[in-house]
């Protein structure tokens, strides 16, 4: 694939409008997005989300990922529906403290001459010469460690996909941090970035145009695709003559072997602190500390005894659980 040399700032061509929003049901605004690339796939199509695999984005590029397990729009303990919910907010503030006047974009924008590269914004900047777009963040308690350093690059990824789609110099992000303190940063427009991240992003979107699936990243998001492109259907495959997989397989049984003798390891060397800490819950150390605490009392329902007692319960409760797949290792 021939390196794409980064555009000047003359050559840019607006983002063309693909299709309006205002009036798009969900249903039909996820059907537009699986014809390319958004700002928020952009991470996960070249192997940088921490969230989502190359392998879980073509499932759904491809049409494949319907039953896959996926955070449910209206689940109020979803970080997906609170970002949905507080992104007005979030642009309010914003301007409440910049001072920059914001607008949102009712439409899917397309890059000009790439045309599997898509952009839906969550707001426009209206006035200001030196920053085009806005980014609306929300990040909770655990969101909140990764923007420790400022933007994450999974959210840099997906900005500059942003500029790339639209030409623009500049966008902020405005991050909304624990329900209580917003951040504003501003990224500029790498073009050297850019024109590596379309090198990527196309060699992607080979992989759906010819449904072919890329290679697993060893993340939980490509092992929860894998059991749900492959639930498995009965059989045998013979791999004893591919060398390549047999030295996979090798590999594995080394790394495993390696891991149970590291844990093993670990456990000796946990048990020797418990054992000088005694009573305490805390114990502190030149590099570091470690708490050994016991947990709240909690109560369960028996629920063995229960059905002994009340065995109408079991059928009249009884819910079904699909099975699912288990890697077994045997040498």
């Amino acid at each position: 694939m021939s390196a794409i040399q980064p555009e000047g700032p003359r050559a840019r061509k607006p983002a063309l409008k693909l299709v309006k929003t205002q009036e798009l049901s969900r249903d039909d605004w996820l059907a537009v997005r699986r014809t390319g690339i958004g700002g928020s796939d952009a991470a996960a199509a070249v192997g940088l989300n921490p969230y989502m695999s190359a392998l879980e984005l073509w499932l759904d590029k491809t049409g494949r990922a319907d039953g896959l397990p996926r955070p449910d729009p209206a689940d109020t303990t979803s970080p997906t529906y609170w970002g949905t919910l507080l992104e007005p907010i979030v642009a309010a503030v914003y301007t409440q403290t910049t001072g920059n006047r914001v607008r949102k974009v009712n439409a899917v924008l397309r890059h000009p001459t790439i045309p599997f590269m898509l952009a839906n914004l969550d707001r426009e900047i209206v006035g200001a010469r030196d920053v085009s777009i806005l980014e609306c963040k929300t990040a909770g308690e655990f969101g909140a460690r990764l923007w420790r350093e400022g933007v994450p690059e999974y959210v840099q990824l997906q900005v500059q996909h942003q500029l790339a789609v639209t030409g623009k110099q500049a966008a902020h992000v405005a991050v909304l941090l624990c329900g209580q303190a917003l951040e504003v940063f501003r990224i500029e427009r790498d073009d050297a970035l850019i024109a590596r991240l379309i090198e990527l992003e196309a060699r992607f979107w080979h992989y759906v145009e010819t449904d072919t699936p890329p290679p697993s990243d060893g993340s939980e998001s490509a092992d929860r695709t894998l059991r749900h492109l492959y639930p498995g259907h009965g059989g045998t495959v013979d791999f004893t003559d591919d060398r390549r997989l047999s030295s996979v397989f090798a590999d594995l049984v080394a790394v495993r072997d390696e891991i149970e003798a590291r844990q093993a390891i670990e456990a000796q060397l946990k048990q020797q602190i418990q054992q000088a800490m005694g009573e305490a819950t805390r114990a502190v150390f030149e590099t570091g500390e470690v708490s050994f605490r016991r947990s709240k009392d909690s109560s369960t329902i028996d629920l063995k005894r229960l059905l002994v007692d009340h065995p109408k319960f079991e059928a009249q409760y009884a819910t079904s659980k699909p099975g699912s797949r288990r890697f077994l290792i045997s040498t």
